[in-house]
């Protein structure tokens, strides 16, 4: 008999992660990565991991530390991959398949974004950092200052950025030579090769306002003359998010796919729609805003889309919290499910012919695996478990997906229950708020839902306005109204699942990251309802937002009502900071002190208003870590932010009860 135990902070340590699937152009084989964190090392220790299809035969590929990013070259005889140097700095690696040594392809300063190969083979597009030497480091190891031009002088992920910008390259697979291609003041992602070579599709934020817009258009570069003309007047793409460039040529070489926006009001990439655009034609877009593209790095080549030769777009979509393998009719729109629904899809590559496909789909009750996809029959088979024994003695708790109507409006909720959950006990509940806003809670394994549901609470997930996949006006409706609609919506379906017998009123919690941090630390300056808060990295003064933050003009002005000097009194109404007086919740803050997204000083703002105001307030600082720090930061962070958003509920809702 199996002994059933909790999913504990330290499940960080015991699950294997896939990710980075690319498959062979003849559909015979997939490469991917799969990492696992060490708890000694405190470091991850990632390889590839090379399967062939349909059986699922599998075999270690690599033998570094860190290797990652893999993509088939053209003809299949040879992976391309990224391995870290021995300054850290990721470059382009090669591997032949018939077991030759691993060689270094690229050594640039500014390490390796994005890549593509080209359709003969014989070059690599990719994308680089052309950051200066001095940014790095001064001549003496001494001090030195930095002079700052530009609003968008850093960015939480990359850090001080400066005059530096993202450029274009192309290396020679024989000869390693190197060929800058794009220039200027610019950040340019998402190099997609044209089906005959001569060309380079892009994504470039090279306007006189990018320093104040997300907002970003599609060029393309001709290798013969370096001529670069824009495509798709009228869509904006995104250049401010990891999550960008979805490019894809069409057989011919005429049209491309574009994932974008034509609505200059929401600059967010995860309520995006799909256009077919020409070079000197009106882009026509193909899905509505309740089909939103799946947005999945670039920088493993052919994870984006595939345009088939019978004029369809294969893509991942996210409809209401779920992930669906979608084939779209170019000619008129017509929207076909290939595979999915109850699951989350975070990547997909597909053959040459479009005949097989491999997803890395999430389910709600385990972690992310690998799965083959019959493009044409419409079928699917799991092809990695390689965390069923760890799940069979830690059981996921449960997820119960219902709607709540407010008005006019459906309000989509999640309800995760503890494993063995009896509705004849009585549970302490906690209220989980996603970031964005727009972005939205899925059909997915969540663990820091899965740690309290096997805990013993419930776990409250509501997608409220404001959040993705439910239609573009329902995306767009929180736009100045940060604590208006969208906190009644998540009231709203707090009152009707407490109406359930085994709901302890008595005993509620809020817990929410970024955005959700805003919300709960908004939650609490109007309501007395909850026990106790976690709140995490969160903004609560948009005033001092406006200015700290790597995102917070371009962001700000979209979703805040405009510039600071012309919306100030908006600005300080709709902040939590605003309220704090009214809290008698006790609040635990967890931030990170490395986060530009959502700067720290926010948290401190905070927690000196509330201490000076009497309240039981505590504040956690997470040294060297950015705003994503509790997906990818440090591993003995991450466990400890798990474990203490757990005690402080435990803490007041728990033990509190039990007389502990």
């Amino acid at each position: 008999m199996v002994e059933v135990r909790s999913i504990d902070p330290g499940h960080i340590y015991e699950l294997t992660n896939v990710g980075n699937p690319s498959i062979s152009p003849d559909g015979t084989q997939v490469v991917f990565s799969k990492s696992r964190l060490d708890r000694d090392s405190m470091k991850a220790r990632s390889r590839l991991v090379m399967m062939t299809l349909p059986e699922g035969g599998q075999r270690v590929f690599s033998q570094g530390d860190s290797d990652g990013s893999p993509g088939f070259s053209p003809d299949g005889s040879q992976i391309s991959f990224i391995r870290p140097d021995k300054d850290g700095y990721k470059q382009l690696w090669l591997i032949p398949l018939d077991f030759g040594e691993a060689y270094q392809l690229t050594d640039v300063l500014g390490g390796i974004g994005d890549y593509a190969w080209s359709p003969d083979g014989l070059s690599i597009a990719f994308v680089s950092d052309t950051c200066q030497p001095e940014h790095i480091k001064s001549d003496n190891g001494g001090p030195y200052s930095r002079v700052v031009r530009n609003i968008r002088y850093r960015n939480d992920q990359d850090g001080w950025r400066g005059d530096s910008f993202y450029h274009i390259f192309v290396v020679d697979v024989a000869t390693r030579g190197i060929r800058q291609i794009t220039h200027g003041n610019a950040d340019e992602i998402a190099p997609t090769w044209s089906p005959d070579g001569s060309r380079i599709a892009f994504v470039s934020d090279r306007n006189q306002d990018r320093d104040s817009s997300w907002q970003a258009g599609v060029y393309v570069f001709t290798l013969e003359n370096e001529e670069t003309t824009k495509w798709a007047g009228g869509v904006s793409c995104f250049s401010q998010n990891p999550l960008s460039g979805a490019l894809a040529w069409s057989p011919d070489g005429t049209r491309l796919a574009i994932v974008g926006t034509d609505d200059p009001d929401l600059g967010d990439p995860r309520q995006a729609a799909l256009f077919i655009a020409s070079k000197d034609g009106v882009p026509v877009k193909l899905t509505d805003g309740f089909h939103t593209p799946v947005l999945v790095s670039n920088i493993t080549p052919n994870s984006e889309m595939k345009w088939t030769e019978h004029d369809s777009i294969i893509l991942l979509l996210d409809h209401s919290g779920e992930s669906y393998l979608c084939e779209v009719s170019v000619a008129d729109g017509a929207l076909g499910t290939i595979v999915g629904r109850g699951v989350q899809s975070t990547a997909m590559t597909i053959d040459r012919s479009a005949h097989r496909g491999v997803l890395v789909s999430t389910p709600p009750q385990s972690s992310g695996n690998l799965y083959l996809v019959d493009l044409r029959a419409g079928s699917q088979i799991q092809l990695t478990r390689f965390n069923d024994s760890y799940f069979s003695s830690h059981p996921a708790g449960p997820m119960e997906k219902f709607s709540v109507k407010r008005g006019a409006i459906e309000i989509e909720s999640r309800l995760i229950v503890p494993p063995g959950f009896d509705q004849a006990n009585r549970y302490p509940l906690v209220v989980d708020v996603h970031g964005g806003p727009q972005g939205r809670f899925m059909d997915s394994f969540d663990p820091r839902q899965q740690v309290l549901a096997t805990a013993g609470y419930l776990v409250l997930a509501v997608n409220p306005r404001g959040s993705t996949s439910y239609g573009l006006s329902f995306a767009k409706s929180v736009l100045e109204d940060w604590g208006g609609e969208d906190y009644l919506d998540i009231m709203r379906v707090l009152d009707e699942v407490c109406l359930r017998n085994y709901v302890d009123e008595t005993r509620l919690g809020i817990h929410g990251y970024s955005y959700g941090g805003f919300m709960s630390a908004w939650a609490i300056g109007h309501t007395d309802r909850f026990r106790a808060a976690v709140v995490g990295a969160p903004v609560v003064n948009l005033v001092s937002m406006y200015g700290t933050s790597d995102i917070g003009v371009s962001f700000g002005e979209s979703q805040w009502g405009g510039r600071l000097v012309d919306a100030f009194d908006a600005f300080v109404e709709h902040s939590p900071l605003t309220y704090a007086a009214n809290v008698e919740t006790p609040v635990l803050l967890l931030h990170g002190e490395s986060d530009y997204r959502c700067p720290i000083g926010q948290s401190e703002e905070f927690f000196v208003s509330l201490k000076r105001l009497g309240k039981n307030v505590e504040f956690v600082r997470f040294p060297g870590c950015n705003h994503g720090f509790v997906r990818s930061g440090h591993p003995k962070m991450r466990e400890e932010y798990f474990t203490r958003m757990k005690d402080w509920f435990d803490q007041y809702l728990m033990y509190q009860e039990q007389g502990l």
